[in-house]
C-alpha cells in the first residue's frame, strides 16, 4: 500500500525554543503560527515487505540524519497498525531545506498524514498532531491550517502537546513575503540548539517564565484581528528568542547580515512609509514579513533589492496538512 500526502511549512509567531522532554519532543512552552500556502513538502510512503530497512530519499538524494528521524516517527504508527513492515519514503520540498524556513514541520506532518493512509489507521488529526509533534516540534501545527496554536502540554506522555486551529486562513487573509538569504543548511540544528540555550543561557529561565502572558496576548489580537498588536508582540517575542541564542555558550548566530538589514528594512517600511508589515526570523537567516494582501507587492520589491537577498517568496496563508489523490502526487 502507498500513499502520497502534501504538508505546508508554518511560520511561528510566538515561539518555542526549548524542551521539557527531549525524548518525546515536547515543547517547554505553547507557541502561534501561521501556516503557509505556496510552500510545501510532498511525501511519499510505499509499504514493501520486500524490505529489511526503511529507505529514504529527500529532493532526490539519500539523507541518513532525515531518515533515522523518519522512521522513529514511522515506528509510532506502525505500533498502533499492529505491523513491523518497512517503507520506501519519497519526500520533496519546493524551498530551502534546513535552512530556517520549517522544512522539518512541513516535512513531519506530510510523512504521518501519508504514512497514515498507508497503514489504514484513519488516525484523528488530534493524534497525528502529537505524532508528527515526536518527528519535529514544529511539525505537529502543520498539520492545521491558518493560524494555529500550539499547547506546550502538562502530561507526562505528550498527549496534551498538541495543535489545534484558532482562526481559518480565510477569516483572517494575511500574507507572508519570505527573504532568503541563503539556501545553506544551518551549522547547528534546532534540536541541538534548544538544548544549548537551556544549559547555558542565562536569559532561557527569563524567556519561558514570558510565554504563557506572550501566547495569551497573541491569541487574543488574532481573534480581534488586531495588526498592530500582533505585529508588536510577535517582533518582540522574535527577538527575546534570538537573544536566547545569542547568549547561549558557545551563541547561537543564526543571522546573517542581510537578516539585519531587512528587519531593518521592514521596520522603516512600517514605520516611515506606513505599510502593514512586521518582521520574524526562525532559526536560520531567513527574515519573514507578514502584511495585509495588498502590501505584499512593495515589500516583496523593497527586500528584493537589499544586497545579500538571493530570492524572495510570497505566500497566502494556507490549509492544513492532506493526503492527495493520484491525480495530484508527483
Amino acid at each position: 500500500m502507498a500513499a502520497t500526502a502534501q504538508a505546508q511549512p508554518n511560520i511561528a509567531l510566538v515561539k518555542y525554543w526549548g524542551k521539557r522532554d527531549t525524548r518525546l519532543n515536547l515543547p517547554v512552552t505553547g507557541s502561534l503560527s501561521v501556516t503557509l500556502d505556496a510552500l510545501w513538502t510532498r511525501t511519499r510512503v510505499e509499504l514493501d515487505a520486500s524490505l529489511r530497512h526503511d529507505e529514504l530519499r529527500l529532493n532526490g538524494a539519500e539523507d541518513p540524519a532525515t531518515l533515522a528521524r523518519a522512521s522513529a516517527c514511522l515506528d509510532l504508527l506502525r505500533q498502533r497498525a499492529g505491523t513491523a513492515q518497512r517503507a520506501r519514503i519519497d519526500t520533496h520540498n519546493n524551498f530551502p531545506t534546513a535552512a530556517g524556513l520549517a522544512s522539518s514541520a512541513s516535512g513531519f506532518a506530510a510523512l504521518v498524514v501519508a504514512a497514515d493512509a498507508a497503514l489504514g489507521l484513519a488516525l484523528d488529526r488530534q493524534t497525528l498532531s502529537m505524532l508528527a509533534r515526536q518527528g519535529s516540534g514544529s511539525a505537529a501545527r502543520s498539520l492545521f491550517g491558518g493560524f494555529v496554536s500550539m499547547a506546550a502540554g502538562q502530561r507526562d506522555d505528550g498527549a496534551d502537546a498538541v495543535a489545534q486551529p484558532l482562526l481559518d486562513a480565510a477569516a483572517w487573509p494575511l500574507a507572508v513575503v519570505v527573504a532568503v538569504t541563503t539556501d545553506r543548511r544551518k551549522q547547528v540544528g534546532s534540536g541541538a540548539g534548544m538544548e544549548r540555550s537551556r544549559r547555558t543561557s542565562p536569559f532561557y529561565p527569563a524567556w519561558v517564565d514570558g510565554a504563557a502572558a506572550d501566547l495569551a496576548a497573541a491569541q487574543h489580537a488574532v481573534r480581534a484581528r488586531d495588526f498592530a498588536a500582533l505585529a508588536e508582540l510577535s517582533e518582540h517575542n522574535c527577538l527575546k528568542m534570538h537573544a536566547v541564542m545569542q547568549s547561549s555558550r558557545p551563541p547561537l548566530l543564526y543571522w546573517d547580515g542581510a537578516t539585519v538589514d531587512c528587519m531593518q528594512r521592514i521596520r522603516a517600511l512600517r514605520e516611515d512609509a506606513g505599510e502593514p508589515v512586521f518582521f520574524t526570523v526562525d532559526a536560520g537567516a531567513q527574515v519573514k514579513a507578514v502584511c495585509t494582501p495588498d502590501a505584499a507587492p512593495r515589500v516583496a520589491a523593497a527586500l528584493a533589492e537589499l544586497p545579500g537577498v538571493e530570492q524572495v517568496l510570497s505566500s497566502r496563508l494556507g490549509e492544513g496538512a492532506r493526503r492527495l489523490d493520484d491525480s495530484e502526487a508527483p
